[in-house]
């Protein structure tokens, strides 16, 4: 091709997926030398005729991802009508599926979408778990959508975690006698933060089984029942001061604490 060509990508989405494709294809063609116009988000019979006389025009070739039947079938018949090249990019696909799966589609437009931003929400509240783990930057407190305190042991970090895989920024605070809370606990709206708590025996078997997996004693003062009694009186002291609901852990899996406080937020907001 000695001059750029042009080719119209029509969606009634955004218009990637098209694109993609027509850039695919003319990379075959002398380097892909072509002129992409896409024309997003087509509502209505008005917006395909605005393309039809374009590429009309142009002598241009239409490549579409319209999954819209109305708007899909009101393209094929303008553009046979006025002699243009109007490919459609996902109808062949879609009936495959249709005839493999025995299933309709939902023909709702920009799904891709919705998916990638799914997806990216969710990395993006693991790496902010990540960031703002075990009370290390308390600037996090205040960006969270859940704040967690409780004393060391209470699956603050794998609660974190899980409810980053909901999409939520979620940051955790350790209740340390020895260290005064940041300033930041105490400026979170008390919806927004949990405290958790377990029961003094609970505690004390599971750091057992910590020092025990790191090789150390089980006598160290870390597991002695003198200190986590210390640490949870200190840890109930706070959680009243911030005046955060409190879940008790003792018995319960990641996933039941979780469902809890996800409970708890959607009350909140309702």
């Amino acid at each position: 091709m000695n001059q750029k060509e042009v080719v119209y990508v029509v969606s009634d989405s955004v218009g990637e997926t098209a694109e993609f494709v027509v850039k695919a294809v003319a990379t075959q063609f002398n380097g892909g030398n072509v002129e992409i116009r896409r024309n997003s988000y087509v509502e209505d019979n008005e917006d395909i005729e605005d393309v039809i006389l374009l590429a009309n025009q142009s002598h241009s070739i239409i490549a579409y991802t319209i999954v819209i039947p109305s708007l899909k079938d009101y393209m094929d018949r303008r553009a046979k009508e006025e002699g243009i090249i109007a490919v459609d990019l996902m109808n062949p696909l879609m009936d495959a599926f249709i005839q493999k799966f025995n299933k309709k589609p939902s023909n709702q437009p920009g799904m891709m979408r919705k998916l990638d931003e799914d997806y990216f929400r969710k990395i993006e509240a693991i790496e902010f778990a990540v960031k703002y783990d075990d009370g290390r930057d308390s600037r996090g407190i205040l960006r969270a959508d859940i704040v967690l305190i409780g004393v060391s042991r209470t699956s603050k970090t794998p609660l974190s975690m899980y409810l980053a895989h909901k999409r939520l920024k979620v940051a955790n605070v350790p209740l340390v006698p020895e260290v005064p809370p940041p300033d930041e606990l105490f400026e979170v709206p008390r919806n927004k933060c949990v405290g958790l708590i377990i029961s003094p025996d609970k505690l004390n078997d599971i750091r057992k089984e910590r020092l025990k997996a790191l090789g150390l004693t089980s006598q160290a003062n870390y597991a002695s029942f003198e200190r986590i009694l210390e640490e949870l009186d200190y840890a109930e002291k706070i959680m009243k001061r911030v005046g955060c609901p409190i879940i008790n852990v003792s018995n319960k899996a990641i996933e039941e604490t979780a469902n809890l406080i996800l409970d708890y937020l959607k009350s909140e907001r309702s």
